[in-house]
């Protein structure tokens, strides 16, 4: 990105770079602001491949995929790369276009991604999959060996939850439990609920301790109440 931004005149890349990194720090708190951010940017360089990518994640972050797919478009066609396309197929979901998504899996583009983004296209076509309502296709299109392996990398929660889910959609429950397990054991930063779908699995109901003392202090009040009834009477 900074290259890209060097082509520009000083005082505008400085422009677009303040937008880029606002982009960036809110587009997962506040979505919203971080699209309007993105907007001021791509009205300074709209010729950017950096700026053009982070329109499109801000307006995916917003649910506007139809926008958020044409700024991946136009930053692919201007840098050449293959990375956007999982989530310009999931764009297509998105846009309740399923069967476009599975036929992006299919497409020559999928072998030039690294293992990263083969298993991002892997849980895109699963999910287009569930999409049409084909359950045991998408847990077949989880089975791989990246997800046999023992090995914990970054997609690794999220490709364990996935197939968890499926398995559990299709009632499959002893097998969905025994995968959120593994979710939970690959997912040591948080970043599923994998922890409370195991949870519920297995019986467990959480409490709210604050809605307790909520109660226990209403109880409270009618026998004092109550009492004070009882004094007068």
């Amino acid at each position: 990105m900074r290259q890209e931004l060097l082509s520009l005149p000083k005082t505008l890349a400085e422009d677009v770079a303040r937008n880029l990194v606002m982009v960036a720090r809110l587009i997962d708190e506040d979505p919203e602001q971080a699209y309007a951010y993105s907007r001021i940017a791509l009205r300074l360089a709209s010729r950017v491949a950096a700026v053009r990518e982070a329109a499109g994640f801000a307006a995916y972050a917003t649910q506007k995929y139809a926008e958020a797919l044409a700024e991946f478009r136009a930053a692919k066609r201007m840098t050449g790369s293959v990375e956007l396309w999982p989530v310009m197929a999931d764009c297509e979901r998105g846009l309740g276009r399923p069967e476009r998504a599975m036929a992006m899996a299919g497409e020559p583009e999928v072998q030039k991604l690294d293992k990263a983004g083969q298993v991002e296209m892997r849980l895109v076509a699963a999910g287009a999959r569930r999409d049409m309502g084909q359950i045991d296709a998408a847990i077949v299109t989880l089975q791989s060996s990246e997800l046999a392996s023992n090995a914990v990398h970054p997609w690794t929660p999220r490709l364990r939850y996935a197939y968890a889910d499926a398995l559990l959609a299709a009632g499959r429950e002893d097998e969905a439990r025994e995968w959120f397990a593994k979710t939970v054991e690959a997912d040591k930063d948080g970043s599923t609920d994998a922890s409370d779908r195991l949870a519920e699995l297995d019986g467990v109901e959480f409490v709210d301790a604050l809605g307790e003392d909520d109660d226990a202090d209403e109880t409270a009040d009618v026998d004092a109440d109550d009492e004070g009834s009882a004094d007068k009477a």
